[in-house]
C-alpha cells in the first residue's frame, strides 16, 4: 500500500497546536472532537498512513489535564441509530467508548443526552447508565436552534440545560457519530460556566472537511459522501473570507452556528476571539499530507465505496433516493464512475463469464483475483480461498478444503439448522482451514496470509450476509456490493 500521510508529523504538530489553544483561555477549555477519537476508519481510508487511533494517541499526551464527556442524541437513541463501520447502535457505542477511554487512563466524567424532549427511550437509557454508576445529564431541544440567538443565549435556552460538572482544565466533548449535538453542549457549558464565574473557552477539532484544501478536493468530497445521510455540505467560509480575505473550507452546520457562538462570546467576554468558524478549529491534518495524489486517489475510492453503501441502504429501506443521488453527484464532481474501482470491473467480468454471482479483490501488489458462486461456496468464501492461495504461492488447482469435509457442513446447515443456503460462508471456510492447518502445510500457509488482506479492496455482485461483511471488516478489507439480494 502506498502512503500519503505523515502520521508522526501529525502527532507532533497537532498536540502542540492544541496546547497553544489551551493557553489562550483562563480556567477551562471545551474542546469539541468531531469525527471519531479512535477507530477513525474513514480518515485512515482517505489518508493512507493515518492511524485509526492517531487522535487518541495525540490526546494521551494531554491526558493528565483532560476529562471526557460523551454526547448522544435522544433522537438517535429512539431511532436505534447504528454506527455503520462497527455495526452497533449509538447507545451501545457510548458504553464501548467509555470502556476504551478508561482502559487508556482517561477520566470519563459523564454522558450528556441531547435533543431531549421527554422521550421514554432516553429516560430508560439514562436509568440504565445510572445503574452502571455513570452520571447522565439532559440537554433540551431549543425552539429555533440555531437561528434564534436571543432564546438560545438565555435562561430559557442554554440556561434550561443541566449544568455538566467538570473538574479539569481541558474538557473533551466527543460522540459516537456526527449530528449528536457536541457543539451545542460546549456552547451551553460556556453559558453555564459564565453564570458561575468561570472563564471558559471553546475550540473545535474537526478532521473534515480539511480547511486548507480546495472546496472540491477529493478528500473534502469524500467527507460529503461520508455524511450524505446528514446532508452536510462543504462551503467556503464567508466569515473567514470577509475577515482575512483568504479562502478556507468549512461546512454548513459550523457556518450556521457561528452567529450563536459569536453572540455568546460577546456576551461573556465583550468580544469574540474568533473571526470565523475556521478560526475555531485546531485541525492541522492538511499540513501532514505527504503525497497528495495518493490521498486523492484513495478519496475517490472512498466516494465510490460510499455510493455503493448508499445503494445498499436504499435496498434495505434505510435511506431514500436523495442520499443515493447526492453520492452519485459527488462521484461526478470527483470525475469518477463505478469503473474507478478495478474490483468492480473484474467482478462484473467474472459474472458475465459464469452467469452467477461473483466477487473480486485487489491485492497489495495490484493483482486482481476473482471468484464466483459454486455449489459448495459463496462468492466471498471462494474469493478468500483464491486470494490466500495466490498470496501463499499455492497453485490455483490445489483444493485446500476437500469436498468430503464441506458436504457434512452443508448437510448440518440445511437439515439440522433449516438453512436455505448450503454454501459455506467466509467464517466457516476460515474455521475449516484452521482445523486442517494442523496437518496440512498448504492450509497453514494460506491462513498466514490473512494479515495481508488489510487495506485490500473487494467488490461483490450481490449483497453479502452480515456474517461475510463482518469477516471482511475484521480483515480490514474495503468492501462494496451491488444492491442485489438474491445470490
Amino acid at each position: 500500500m502506498k502512503y500519503g500521510f505523515d502520521n508522526e508529523k501529525y502527532l507532533k504538530i497537532q498536540s502542540e497546536h492544541i496546547k497553544e489553544r489551551i493557553a489562550r483561555f483562563g480556567d477551562k477549555l471545551y474542546l469539541e472532537f468531531g469525527g471519531k477519537l479512535f477507530d477513525d476508519l474513514h480518515a485512515s481510508r482517505v489518508l493512507p498512513g493515518f492511524k485509526p487511533d492517531s487522535k487518541l494517541q495525540m490526546l494521551m499526551q494531554l491526558g493528565d489535564c483532560a476529562e471526557i464527556i460523551i454526547v448522544i442524541s435522544a433522537i438517535d437513541i429512539e431511532k436505534n441509530k447504528v454506527r455503520a463501520d462497527l455495526g452497533i447502535t449509538y447507545d451501545m457505542d457510548v458504553l464501548r467508548l467509555r470502556d476504551e477511554f478508561e482502559k487508556r487512563g482517561f477520566l470519563v466524567s459523564s454522558v450528556v443526552i441531547t435533543h431531549y424532549n421527554g422521550q421514554a427511550s432516553a429516560d430508560a437509557y439514562r436509568a440504565r447508565l445510572n445503574r452502571l454508576g455513570i452520571t447522565v445529564y439532559y440537554h433540551y431541544t431549543i425552539d429555533g436552534y440555531p437561528n434564534n440567538v436571543t432564546l438560545i443565549d438565555s435562561d430559557q435556552g442554554f440556561g434550561r440545560n443541566d449544568y455538566v460538572q467538570t473538574t479539569r482544565p481541558l474538557v473533551v466533548v466527543t460522540a459516537p457519530g456526527p449530528g449528536s449535538g457536541k457543539m451545542a453542549v460546549c456552547l451551553s457549558q460556556l453559558y453555564q460556566e459564565h453564570k458561575r464565574g468561570v472563564k471558559a473557552g471553546y475550540a473545535k477539532f474537526e478532521t473534515f472537511p480539511v480547511w486548507s484544501l480546495p472546496l472540491k478536493h477529493p478528500v473534502n468530497l469524500a467527507y460529503e459522501a461520508a455524511t450524505a445521510d446528514l446532508n452536510d455540505v462543504n462551503m467556503i467560509d464567508p466569515f473567514h473570507l470577509e475577515a482575512y480575505g483568504k479562502t478556507a473550507v468549512n461546512y454548513n452546520r459550523d457556518i450556521e452556528i457561528f452567529p450563536v457562538l459569536n453572540a455568546l462570546f460577546e456576551g461573556i467576554y465583550g468580544e469574540n476571539p474568533y473571526k470565523s468558524p475556521t478560526d475555531m478549529g485546531v485541525n492541522m491534518i492538511g499540513f501532514c499530507i505527504s503525497d497528495e495524489e495518493v490521498c486523492s486517489n484513495a478519496s475517490r475510492d472512498e466516494i465510490v465505496r460510499r455510493y455503493y453503501e448508499s445503494l445498499s441502504r436504499l435496498a434495505n429501506g434505510v435511506c431514500d433516493d436523495s442520499e443515493v443521488n447526492k453520492t452519485a453527484l459527488l462521484m461526478r464532481q470527483a470525475n469518477v464512475t463505478t469503473a474507478w474501482r478495478k474490483t468492480t470491473v473484474a467482478a462484473y467480468e467474472r459474472k458475465m463469464e459464469t452467469g452467477v454471482a461473483s466477487a473480486a479483490i485487489e491485492l497489495p501488489d495490484g493483482t486482481i483475483i476473482a471468484a464466483n458462486t459454486s455449489p459448495l461456496l459463496g462468492p466471498s468464501a471462494a474469493l478468500i480461498l483464491n486470494a490466500a492461495k495466490h498470496l501463499a504461492g499455492i497453485d490455483h488447482s490445489v483444493k485446500l478444503i476437500p469436498q468430503e469435509m464441506i458436504e457434512p457442513i452443508q448437510r448440518t446447515k440445511v437439515t439440522f439448522l433449516h438453512g436455505h443456503n448450503p454454501r459455506l460462508h467466509t467464517d466457516e471456510v476460515l474455521v475449516a482451514l484452521s482445523m486442517l492447518s494442523k496437518d496440512d502445510e498448504n492450509c497453514r500457509r494460506a491462513l498466514e496470509t490473512l494479515p495481508l488482506f488489510e487495506g485490500c479492496q473487494v467488490h461483490c455482485t450481490v449483497m453479502l450476509s452480515e456474517v461475510d461483511r463482518k469477516v471482511f471488516k475484521k480483515l480490514g478489507v474495503g468492501l462494496t456490493c451491488d444492491p442485489v439480494k438474491k445470490n
